[in-house]
């Protein structure tokens, strides 16, 4: 563990020691790629294209209805998209942006210890408990839980959520994808960030 520390305070990390994010993974935090790496272990900012995409018919309405409650336009097709994402000593913050649209807040906070810890994730009205998998290198969310204005929602009605964000060709391939139960999925977004430059 003291490696792992020293490791993070000579690629930038504060004196005082490594933020939440590196805590919490302790030393598999080497697992993640080291774009990913650099990314968590101080703030930073993704922007690019996203593609999104809206199921057929009543899924797809289903799909646009879901995207306006989460403050995510309801048209198909390309978009300017930007994530700036900040770490403290409890959590992570993430300012998700569409277009000119107004910022999409979510704020992290961290419990227990990878693999088995958790990610609470609140966006107002939502909050979502997170486990996160690290498959070749890349950093892939599960939902294992959430609440709706605080009350708890079964799991067996809860979307279904692909989201992850893994290095292709040296660039972040962000997606973000929601299935209902029976339904199928109703929309995704999808796109390969550039980060901006350090500095």
């Amino acid at each position: 563990m003291q490696a792992q520390i020293g490791d993070a305070v000579a690629n930038g990390t504060e004196a005082a020691g490594p933020n939440a994010v590196v805590r919490w993974f302790g030393a598999d935090f080497a697992r993640l790629h080291p774009l990913l790496q650099d990314l968590h272990r101080r703030d930073g900012t993704l922007r690019g294209k996203v593609a999104l995409w809206f199921g057929p018919g009543s899924s797809g309405a289903m799909g646009r209805r879901l995207a306006r409650h989460l403050g995510i336009p309801d048209s198909a097709g390309q978009h300017d998209f930007r994530v700036d994402i900040r770490h403290d000593a409890t959590g992570m913050a993430w300012d998700r942006r569409f277009d000119d649209g107004p910022p999409i807040r979510s704020r992290f906070s961290l419990t227990g210890r990878w693999p088995d810890g958790q990610w609470i994730e609140a966006t107002d009205p939502l909050e979502m408990n997170l486990t996160v998998s690290v498959i070749d290198g890349g950093w892939y969310w599960r939902i294992v839980g959430a609440r709706l204005r605080g009350v708890p929602m079964p799991l067996a009605l809860l979307p279904r959520v692909d989201a992850y964000k893994r290095i292709e060709d040296g660039r972040y391939r962000f997606h973000v994808g929601f299935a209902l139960p029976v339904v199928g999925e109703v929309f995704s977004y999808s796109g390969l960030l550039e980060a901006d430059a350090h500095g």
